[in-house]
């Protein structure tokens, strides 16, 4: 076994070096190897990958080295190539790893066209029947909150936002959902890190402000958003839970606050959390 090879690689390059050893013509080696993952530098990428992607705070190097018993110059050059790809990303100032933009993006495509969209999109529809105005399915992604599936409201005055586009974590209540719910200090390293645009004179840039409003949202469990992102329109949103009981999507409603006022929409919050448990059922993470 190599320095930088684990028990399942060597496992698989022994399958076929003992399939080299049966056929004299090579057949047997030949199909062995066509049966063979291709490549252990992909097998140890996607545990690097793998890890990054489940740590509930960034790890550094060292910690990649330790959760993959991997050696360090190895797991340095995947992470660079990674980096290189848009696939990870280090925190501005500091050693540690995150999920990059483009990981999100995949993440988001493996979700809209998965076999299940159909059956969220008619939660939607159901849930957009029943309120009147405009729901939406959504992930975090980075610094952004991406849209999965939308349905529109029938009525002529309405934004129009597909799925794939992003707004702001920290000015929308989907945003401020997945941030309240994340560990306390990741949550204050976003606010710290990250540039609180201000997007109407409701949004909140205040650190201590943001830090308060995740403590509300994690205390109610729900996100409003009174035009802090757009002027005129608000918000709400419920989370929406995997098998593990973690936030992985937020399901939403908005209105223009000419036709429905926020206070109006906390009559639908049963309704969106009724629809938030049938969406949970359709999740395939």
């Amino acid at each position: 076994m190599t320095a930088d090879s684990s028990p399942q690689d060597e496992n698989l390059h022994d399958a076929a070096v003992a399939g080299g050893a049966d056929g004299a013509d090579g057949t047997d080696a030949a199909d062995a190897a066509d049966a063979t993952p291709a490549g252990s530098a992909i097998l140890r990428a996607i545990r690097v990958l793998e890890t990054i992607a489940a740590s509930p705070t960034p790890p550094q190097l060292v910690d990649l080295c330790k959760a993959t018993r991997l050696p360090k110059p190895t797991v340095f050059r995947i992470l660079s190539t990674l980096e290189y790809a848009g696939l990870v990303s280090r925190e501005p100032g500091s050693k540690r790893y995150t999920c990059g933009q483009r990981l999100g993006e995949l993440a988001g495509e493996v979700v809209l066209n998965s076999p299940s969209r159909g059956t969220r999109h008619a939660i939607l529809e159901e849930l957009v029947e029943q309120i009147g105005e405009t729901c939406n399915l959504t992930i975090p992604n980075g610094s952004s909150v991406m849209y999965l599936d939308r349905v529109e409201t029938a009525w002529p005055l309405r934004i129009t936002l597909g799925a794939g586009s992003s707004v702001p974590l920290h000015a929308s209540a989907r945003g401020k959902l997945f941030l309240s719910h994340l560990p306390k200090q990741a949550r204050e390293r976003f606010i710290r890190q990250s540039p609180l645009i201000r997007h109407t004179q409701q949004t909140l840039t205040d650190a201590a402000a943001l830090a308060a409003e995740f403590e509300r949202i994690r205390r109610q469990g729900y996100a409003t958003d009174n035009e802090e992102y757009l002027a005129g329109i608000c918000c709400l949103a419920v989370p929406v839970h995997d098998a593990q009981a973690r936030v992985v999507a937020a399901l939403a409603m908005h209105a223009p606050v000419a036709r429905m006022k926020l206070e109006q929409a906390m009559q639908f919050l049963p309704a969106m959390q009724a629809a938030a448990e049938a969406m949970r059922k359709t999740l395939e993470w």
